[in-house]
């Protein structure tokens, strides 16, 4: 069983609230869940909606039809309904619309014999009737989502629905052990795990969330949480974080990130570990502030004046996420380097069942300077090593040693030098830790038949949709398969290397105009792709959209 529905609305008509109930409802059936949602930059009006799907099985996509659509309003209706099943059905009130496939129900009635505010909750007891879901876990929910006299209400109005309606599709709940979370908090938890102590950030749609998290958090798991007046501060305040030893993060999105541009080079000439989250949407400039996009990936490889190593993780699901964040504190802290994690509006919002985390597997390795590790009694912040990494201390922990830390160069004391050779040896010094980078280098995630004739390239939240439509290409019988890069800088490529021999066909799909992945691909490698399916809208791939282009535009 796969069935899909639609909560379709105006902003502030509550589709959030009434999704995020349905979901858990769904989720505690023993359900795979994957929730999307879709906003405008309003805080009233406009058209938003929220895409629901369920299955028996793990799904990683939303889809382009639906079964259901639960329409708040007319113009729901009127962009929506091609997106309905020849045999589904909308849901809505008697006064909005009445017609072949359509239920219409006397919400607004019973909602005024309540409370007007419950009038979605109503619409959530027909669903639940719809699939024919037992109540007792919707009043669970309730209770745990409001205050008593809202949740009384809401238990009244969900009951209400169930019974304005009959069962058309009798599922059966099971038990169940899974989480449902979005990539956002998963990767404020993999924070946490990895001990990170400070988060400072300016809000910006979609990485505000993060900072939401952790000041909703910060008691509970001791962090210390700044909102600062912008994004120069964030990064700045960071660096200082991390100069006195803590682990610390911040995060934006592009035009965020682009403020911390010079603070980040100083991350660079300083040596300082710093986790940096850019959470993507449309560009340039404010763009489309609600939607998604890959487009900061060359920008952010390339970003601050100078060189110096730094690395580029891109997430690909909220498990990724997780595991990954905590994953990129260990290497910050390893090789004292600035370490970017990208994620896009898409990742950081939408819901998804996955396995609990386990905690267990993360492992703390911070790599400090301990007194009895000094050499001759004598500290050096920047001595030239073989590896590039010199001694870190945290500040006041040894006695009588001084931690200088400036933004000029600098000799192996931290003291500000011009001298030519001392200048070679340390830029040197610092692009040797780019060798021991490529030791830590993950190799993308593949997907598919061993060796395909067809090989797609992506990377980040497009695992999920890629996912699905390989799975079903390959069940028809077409030789595909997909390498999904979530670390990007420095670039792993053996994969690549071997899997492009056999290849006839390397198709390279992104959520930007220019191919960014591919631009690096033909860099580092002796390939390119031949094809390439590009999507800027705003809007993300589903596993529909790209299992119908590959079968249209490459497969064919």
């Amino acid at each position: 069983m796969d069935y899909s529905l639609l909560i379709g609305g105006a902003a502030g008509q509550g589709l959030d609230t009434s999704a995020n109930i349905l979901e858990k409802i769904l989720k505690r059936s023993g359900f795979y869940v994957f929730t999307y949602r879709d906003y405008m930059s309003m805080v009233r009006g406009g058209h938003n909606f929220t895409q629901v799907r369920f299955s028996d099985k793990e799904i990683s996509s939303f889809t382009e039809e639906v079964n259901i659509i639960l329409a708040l309003n007319k113009e729901t209706i009127e962009v929506h309904k091609d997106k309905l099943k020849y045999d589904g059905n909308i849901i809505c009130g008697e006064e909005i619309a009445d017609g072949e496939n359509i239920i219409s129900l006397p919400i607004e009635k019973a909602a005024s014999n309540i409370n007007p505010k419950v009038y979605n909750t109503i619409g959530l007891g027909a669903i639940l009737k719809y699939f024919g879901l037992p109540i007792e876990l919707a009043e669970d929910v309730l209770n745990e989502e409001f205050k008593e006299k809202t949740a009384q209400d809401n238990i009244a109005a969900i009951n209400e629905g169930y019974k304005l309606i009959d069962t058309k599709c009798k599922l059966v709940p099971k038990k169940e052990n899974n989480i449902i979370i979005n990539g956002n908090n998963a990767l404020s938890l993999g924070a946490v795990a990895a001990g990170c102590k400070y988060y400072c950030g300016y809000p910006m749609t979609p990485s505000t969330s993060i900072l939401g998290y952790f000041s909703s958090k910060s008691e509970a798991v001791g962090i210390a949480v700044d909102q600062v007046e912008d994004e120069v501060a964030a990064l700045n305040m960071a660096l200082g974080a991390s100069y006195a030893g803590v682990r610390a993060m911040t995060g934006s999105s592009g035009g965020g990130f682009a403020l911390m541009v010079e603070a980040l080079s100083f991350a660079g000439i300083g040596e300082f570990p710093v986790v940096i989250v850019n959470a993507q949407r449309s560009g340039p400039a404010t763009g489309m502030s609600t939607r998604t996009e890959q487009s900061d990936l060359r920008f952010i490889i390339h970003a601050g004046h100078g060189e110096f190593p730094r690395m580029v993780i891109a997430l690909r699901d909220p498990e990724d996420a997780f595991y990954q964040t905590a994953r990129a504190f260990n290497i910050a802290d390893k090789h004292q380097i600035p370490v970017i994690i990208l994620t896009d509006l898409y990742l950081a919002e939408y819901t998804k069942t996955s396995p609990p985390f386990d905690f267990s597997k993360i492992k703390i390795e911070r790599s400090l300077c301990r007194e009895e590790d000094l050499i001759d009694s004598e500290y050096k912040r920047y001595k030239i090593t073989e590896s590039g990494v010199s001694p870190r201390m945290i500040p006041g922990k040894i006695p009588g040693e001084v931690l200088l830390i400036d933004s000029h160069e600098h000799d192996e004391y931290g003291h500000i030098t011009e001298d030519p050779k001392l200048r070679t040896e340390m830029v040197l010094k610092r692009m040797r830790k780019s060798e021991g980078l490529k030791k830590e280098v993950e190799e993308p995630w593949f997907i598919g038949e061993e060796n395909p004739e067809n090989l797609i390239v992506c990377w980040g939240s497009i695992y999920g949709a890629v996912k699905e439509a390989v799975n079903r290409l390959n069940v028809e019988g077409f030789s595909v398969g997909a390498l999904v890069f979530g670390d990007i800088w420095p670039f792993p490529k053996n994969k690549l290397l071997n899997l492009g021999k056999s290849a006839k066909n390397i198709i390279d799909i992104e959520q930007n105009a220019t191919g960014q992945l591919n631009s690096i691909i033909k860099e580092e490698t002796p390939y390119e792709s031949n094809f390439k399916i590009l999507k800027f809208d705003g809007r993300p791939f589903s596993g529909d959209e790209i299992y119908r282009r590959l079968k249209n535009e490459v497969l064919h």
